[in-house]
């Protein structure tokens, strides 16, 4: 029945896709963060719906009359650039036909992400593609969480299988930064019973984390809870969900979890710990020794052999910066490091610039969340080999389709004539201008000339 359903879901979108494209972003999104294919146990497992949906978005997006242009915005032309370099270093890898099994995964992901920023244009299409992503990886959260509490924490929560999510650990990762987003929805959320449901499914979510049993997914959990308070305009709400965190749920894990979360404490005599430490020296060392790094899938003994500080302990990356290091070399994780820091930096200009427009509080505080959401990847991530997690370049999409309506408010801002009770202050309109890089100096001059018309006028 699960087959069924799945194929009906995905085949019935079909038609809406064509008719509207952006809808097929958001079913591939569905489909590539919840993989419900993955949750059932015939035919539809290995169905390839999402290259079904994606060249059906393509197809609808080609045939559209509706406007379109890819973005310019920093952050997608060094994701076109950091895609070029992960070309060269697949072309020079160690193990080419491992590396572009990975490249072919990888530039699809960044294909999709590229042809988003065509279609997701509009307040209610940016703030669908959050919900699809919060409610995709909350599923996992509150079942969960549930299994969490009904077996009294003695097993690890795991995704599904054959997927990005599939380990405590990635699960665990997953899970700490979809919680931002969840509070944000609770937050514009105009039903009191839709708050309170986002509610529980903010603390299922949680437990759910609680229950990978991950350390790296506690200190992302961590940090995160740290960012929401400072990030949140409800400080005195957060912190009380804080504090029912460390007081109601922490004691409720086993004590199987408590023993394992203080070996974060004596990394020098785990196993796991020592293993990553070797894997990241091999990492350094390779980098160190050839620009485009290993390529794809290059941590196998021949290079541990040839690299690591100890070559008889293999392990994985397990770092999203050790792994993009080794793979690409330092200039892969340069890049890799831009886009993550430009990503911040446009959505702190974002939130400061909406300040002075209520009518995009709704953008200010989606803009704190995602860098909320940011965090937990780039703090749990140091501990785990997710650096092409496709929920990362969804955050970076988010910020710049962010970027991109601003720009537009900002353009009509500077087209229009201001009046007392609808036009935004210059000062406002200067500020949304500069975070999205539209000439101020433009938008500056026309309001000026409008405004001087009218009172010649």
């Amino acid at each position: 029945m699960r087959d069924i359903a799945i194929t009906l879901a995905v085949f019935g979108s079909l038609p809406f896709i064509l008719a509207r494209p952006w809808i097929g972003i958001l079913v591939w999104t569905w489909l590539g963060f919840m993989n419900p294919h993955r949750l059932a146990w015939g035919f539809s497992v290995t169905m390839p719906f999402a290259m079904i949906v994606a060249v059906t978005t393509l197809a609808a997006i080609f045939l559209s009359r509706e406007p379109k242009r890819f973005s310019r915005q920093p952050e997608m032309i060094l994701m076109l650039v950091f895609l070029a370099w992960m070309l060269v270093t697949t072309v020079m890898a160690y193990y080419p036909t491992l590396a572009w099994e990975q490249f072919d995964k990888v530039w699809k992901i960044f294909l999709m992400i590229f042809v988003a920023t065509l279609v997701i244009n509009t307040k209610e299409r940016l703030q669908a593609l959050v919900w699809v992503i919060a409610l995709s990886i909350g599923f996992f959260g509150v079942k969960g969480g549930l299994f969490t509490l009904l077996t009294g924490g003695g097993f690890h929560v795991r995704g599904p299988d054959g997927t990005f999510i599939a380990g405590n650990n990635e699960i665990g990762l997953a899970l700490c930064m979809t919680v931002p987003l969840l509070y944000y929805l609770s937050q514009i959320s105009r039903h009191h019973l839709l708050r309170i449901a986002m509610l529980g499914a903010i603390i299922l979510t949680v437990i759910a984390a609680l229950g990978t049993q991950s350390r790296g997914a506690l200190l992302g959990l961590g940090t995160m809870a740290g960012f929401l308070w400072l990030k949140s305009r409800q400080k005195f709400q957060i912190a009380l969900l804080i504090l029912f965190a460390i007081l109601v749920l922490v004691p409720l894990m086993p004590d199987s979890w408590a023993e394992r979360m203080r070996s974060i404490r004596d990394y020098e005599q785990d196993q796991s710990a020592t293993g990553r430490l070797n894997a990241w020296g091999m990492a350094f060392n390779l980098a160190s020794d050839r620009i485009f790094g290993g390529g794809f899938e290059t941590f196998r003994p021949a290079q541990f052999e040839r690299y690591a500080p100890d070559p008889r302990y293999l392990a994985d990356a397990h770092s999203i910066y050790f792994e993009v290091l080794g793979e690409h070399g330092f200039p892969g994780l340069a890049l890799f490091l831009l886009i993550a820091g430009t990503t911040w930096l446009s959505a702190s200009k974002i939130i400061r610039a909406c300040k002075r427009d209520p009518e995009l509080k709704w953008l200010r505080d989606l803009m704190a969340m995602t860098q909320v959401s940011l965090v937990a990847y780039l703090v749990a991530g140091a501990f785990l080999g997710l650096a092409y997690f496709d929920y990362f370049y969804n955050l970076v999409l988010i910020v710049v389709l962010a970027k991109e309506i601003v720009a537009a408010r900002a353009r009509t801002a500077a087209a229009g004539t201001p009046s007392p009770d609808s036009a935004m202050p210059n000062v406002a309109t200067r500020e949304l201008a500069a975070a999205t890089g539209w000439h101020a100096g433009r938008v500056t001059t026309r309001i000026t000339a409008s405004s001087s018309g009218r009172a010649d006028r």
